[in-house]
């Protein structure tokens, strides 16, 4: 099935990405969990709800109307994205329970995966979260779509 041909704001996606990577590594730097949970929380409440997504809020409320950030609108779809988003999240939360319960090394290194891969997709447009969502499709995975319809 072929996903709905839809607009992608790649700023809006790039504000997003840098606010995950900030948040969490000053939580790493100044070892502090519940910013890990913070950026976790604010993750997955803005994949189920859009208005929530605070870092993108962020970029369409201040950002760009301040005129700090163009736009860079793309046809696509936002599934992945959000697919990306939900996985990055539930490391995030799973992390900040690990380290919540004295787990330091995984929760950590959960907390870096997130860091580094939104960091790829930021500076080398490689996102992995979507990338998996698409091989979820090619597999036949219900829910998870291969292409744009036409």
């Amino acid at each position: 099935m072929a996903l709905q041909a839809e607009k992608v704001d790649l700023s809006a996606i790039k504000v997003n990405q840098a606010s995950i990577i900030s948040i969490t590594l000053v939580g790493f730097i100044f070892n502090v969990p519940t910013l890990v949970a913070f950026v976790g929380v604010v993750m997955i409440a803005g994949t189920a709800w859009k208005e929530l997504a605070l870092f993108k809020q962020f970029y369409r409320r201040v950002l760009k109307p301040a005129k700090l950030m163009e736009p860079n609108i793309v046809e696509g779809p936002s599934a992945p994205h959000e697919f990306a988003q939900l996985l990055g999240g539930i490391f995030l939360i799973v992390g900040s329970v690990l380290l919540f319960s004295g787990s330091i090394f995984w929760g950590w290194a959960l907390a870096w995966v997130v860091i580094l891969l939104a960091a790829v997709n930021l500076f080398f447009g490689f996102c992995a979260g979507c990338f998996l969502y698409y091989q979820f499709g090619k597999l036949g995975v219900p829910g998870f779509r291969t292409r744009i319809s036409e």
